[in-house]
């Protein structure tokens, strides 16, 4: 029996002026080149047996961005994406430029089933948007995370006001 598919990803926030923004980031290589609401993503990828996710998720997080990702780590839980895999993410407040983003490649058989790979940037852009922005762009499935994430940062504080 094959286990699901594991990934662990990141959700870097910002909240300047009471308005809270998430960075997503958008997969290279041409199948999703031309897609725009609904294909971007947290910055994640997969972890192995015996490594901790949240490593994982910083790791990956680096790779995919060029930034790095430091901080107190908020945990968003899990979801299923569609394709079955499971993502853990965390989030965590920090702040970069998009234009700055440089991402490490990838092998990717184009066109598919033609056997011919081709190497492409993982992730080909990064932005910055509000959370209502955020819900239109983000794959359907990990929505859940920008949920999660408002919930959180809109509890009140709990040390003596």
């Amino acid at each position: 029996m094959s286990m699901a598919k594991r990934s662990a990803g990141l959700l870097m926030y910002r909240s300047g002026g009471g308005h809270l923004e998430v960075f997503l980031v958008h997969p290279g290589g041409p199948f999703w080149a031309k897609k725009d609401l609904g294909a971007w993503s947290i910055s994640k990828g997969e972890y192995v047996e015996g490594e901790l996710p949240l490593e994982a998720a910083r790791r990956e997080f680096q790779e995919e961005t060029g930034f790095p990702a430091a901080g107190d780590f908020l945990e968003l839980g899990a979801v299923q994406q569609v394709g079955g895999k499971v993502v853990l993410a965390w989030a965590f407040e920090g702040d970069c430029d998009p234009a700055k983003l440089v991402s490490n490649r990838c092998q990717v058989e184009w066109p598919p089933r033609s056997g011919r790979r081709i190497e492409i940037p993982e992730v080909d852009r990064g932005a910055w948007f509000p959370v209502d922005e955020a819900k239109e762009r983000i794959l359907k499935s990990q929505a859940p995370f920008l949920e999660r994430l408002s919930g959180l940062l809109s509890r009140p504080a709990t040390h003596g006001e």
